[in-house]
């Protein structure tokens, strides 16, 4: 009996979406419409958040030496560094890498041949790149305090760091550069991005649900009479209830399927052409191709098919029974 019951139930739910043919197309262009725009701002979103990660390993900042700091002294730096939560990397690039780096980037390297050796006055650093772009200026405040107590413990022992024979340094770090600018720029846009779609998601989400709604209310009210007679002979409210719900879920799950394709179509044709373009290339980062994102949008579209058909066939039947 159960089985004979559900099958009623989900053969009485494919009948009214063919019965409703109109009804149910404009449901589920509708639905392709508000599913297809969330789509579009699901794959900036996933897309953005890709692209933080691929800066966040690149972003960081150098951390300068001064010329006197000793061997025991870096490699010391070093391991607290790497230690620090929210660092990613820790590169030593020596004063000749520095030098010839330096030097690449010159048309005319023979000015530089006076600055080998001894004479070489570019410092050497540490390159700290970080998993964690919020955690800069922290990271930048610890490197700081772990140079001033490395060199405060190396005066308690009387190994003291000099310039010109007298000035003693009170840190081992020399200087420190980062993007602090660019950072706090990425943390900002990925944050609006993030509250934009958020909100963008609520906007469409009650938009479907109020057309699903609408739509079955039509098909709910065309049989009000046969609900009644149901109702009369000892039918359940949620035996009633679930054929429209079904119905409900069939218009989410068609539309779902539709939009998908067609997000992944046009998905990976825009992707192609972006990046043939000169800006991704000179920041170095890459974007992600319709087959890294099509289980979570697939995902995404099933619940909300789902779960949109099923809000909007228990609102549209209030009206006719008790809840």
């Amino acid at each position: 009996m159960r089985f004979n019951g559900l099958t009623y139930l989900i053969g009485e739910g494919f009948k009214n979406v063919f019965k409703n043919t109109k009804s149910t197309a404009i449901s589920v262009i509708t639905m392709i419409c508000t599913m297809f725009l969330f789509g579009i701002f699901f794959a900036i979103g996933v897309n953005i958040n890709s692209i933080l990660e691929q800066v966040q390993l690149k972003q960081g900042m150098q951390v300068f030496l001064w010329d006197e700091v000793t061997e025991s002294q870096k490699e010391q730096f070093e391991d607290e560094i790497k230690s620090l939560e929210g660092v990613n990397a820790v590169v030593y690039k020596t004063k000749q890498e520095a030098l010839d780096e330096f030097k690449s980037g010159m048309k005319n390297q023979e000015l530089m041949t006076g600055f080998e050796g001894e004479n070489n006055i570019f410092p050497a650093s540490f390159v700290v790149t970080l998993t964690r772009l919020d955690m800069a200026e922290e990271i930048q405040e610890d490197i700081e305090k772990i140079g001033m107590r490395i060199a405060s413990e190396n005066k308690a022992n009387e190994i003291n760091l000099e310039v010109e024979g007298s000035t003693t340094h009170e840190t081992l770090v020399k200087n420190i550069t980062s993007n602090n600018n660019t950072i706090a720029t990425l943390i900002t846009i990925v944050r609006g991005v993030r509250i934009t779609i958020g909100v963008i998601f609520i906007i469409l989400l009650i938009i479907s649900i109020t057309i699903i709604s609408n739509t079955i209310k039509l098909s709910v009210h065309a049989r009000r009479k046969e609900i009644s007679i149901m109702k009369y002979v000892g039918a359940t409210n949620s035996f009633i209830k679930w054929p429209f719900m079904i119905e409900g879920i069939i218009i989410g799950i068609i539309a779902a399927i539709i939009t998908l394709l067609i997000v992944g179509v046009l998905y990976d044709i825009v992707i192609q052409n972006i990046e043939t373009s000169k800006v991704l290339q000179t920041i170095g980062v890459t974007l992600l191709k319709f087959i890294d994102i099509a289980k979570p949008i697939a995902i995404v579209y099933s619940l909300l098919g789902i779960g949109v058909g099923i809000i909007g066939s228990s609102m549209s039947m209030k009206k006719y029974l008790e809840v």
